[in-house]
């Protein structure tokens, strides 16, 4: 799979990264393969990219390259055969008030401090001030993270009375929909936002007869990814195949539920 001669040609080339520390599994060092230059990245191309297990991030696609590691794995949700579970049919309801818009990819200030607030509750290690003297530096890393691509990419807007919730950022690839990133408004008591996200991106993909919501790397030993194998059936790529992933054994609880969204295939 990491061979060069097996990626697409055209007028891209790849170079692999020098080692960094593993953002996701502390003690080990990861290392990325990258698509090269950003723009000559084309829709085509990046079809052929994805299903081989890159990922984008505003102008540059990658995936995982690692020396000694193969715990990053791409992953994907087959859409029409989605079921729910029950906590996941109550989170779906808990928010169906919220109200959904689609834009182009643009760069908001109003956007970008939900991100910023995000940022603070969850990820410490990403932003370590909320003074005005690291504001510009994170606004430039928002914009060139987000704000921009070289592919066909939206993003969706939910709002609750007016107020921002919650913002998904998404490309929209040959047979699917790729899950960029999504932020939202952590200071909501007893929300699923997350879980709404992923499944407002599924009944989105259903309604429009789309196979595959690509949702990055699945990775078991870490909390923050291993959250997708919730959603099943999931596949992944493994040695090179996309083949479904052997998921942990859901508890009574979390039974599946016949499919939810979309009337056609309920």
């Amino acid at each position: 799979m990491n061979k060069v001669k097996e990626l697409p040609s055209h007028t891209i080339q790849f170079y692999a990264t020098a080692p960094y520390p593993c953002s996701y599994l502390p003690g080990l060092e990861g290392r990325s393969q990258v698509a090269t230059p950003p723009n000559l990245m084309t829709n085509a191309i990046y079809d052929e990219l994805i299903h081989k297990g890159f990922r984008r991030s505003g102008y540059f696609t990658y995936r995982p390259y690692c020396d000694h590691c193969k715990a990053c794995i791409s992953s994907r949700i087959i859409t029409k055969e989605f079921k729910a579970t029950r906590s996941q049919t109550r989170a779906w309801k808990k928010h169906t008030h919220l109200t959904s818009k689609v834009l182009p990819l643009i760069y908001s200030e109003e956007h970008f401090n939900l991100y910023r607030a995000y940022q603070l509750s969850r990820h410490t290690d990403s932003i370590t001030s909320d003074s005005a003297e690291t504001e510009p530096e994170e606004e430039s890393q928002y914009r060139q993270f987000l704000a921009q691509s070289h592919i066909e990419s939206f993003l969706v807007e939910f709002r609750e009375n007016g107020v921002l919730r919650m913002v998904s950022v998404i490309d929209r690839v040959s047979d699917g929909i790729s899950a960029v990133y999504t932020f939202f408004d952590a200071s909501v008591p007893n929300a699923s936002y997350g879980t709404y996200g992923i499944l407002w991106q599924i009944d989105f993909a259903q309604s429009k007869d789309i196979p595959y919501v690509y949702l990055g790397y699945y990775i078991k030993e870490s909390q923050k990814m291993s959250y997708k194998s919730n959603f099943t059936p999931i596949e992944g790529l493994i040695d090179g195949q996309w083949q479904l992933l052997k998921t942990e054994t859901q508890s009574s609880e979390e039974e599946k539920q016949p499919r939810l969204f979309n009337p056609k295939i309920s």
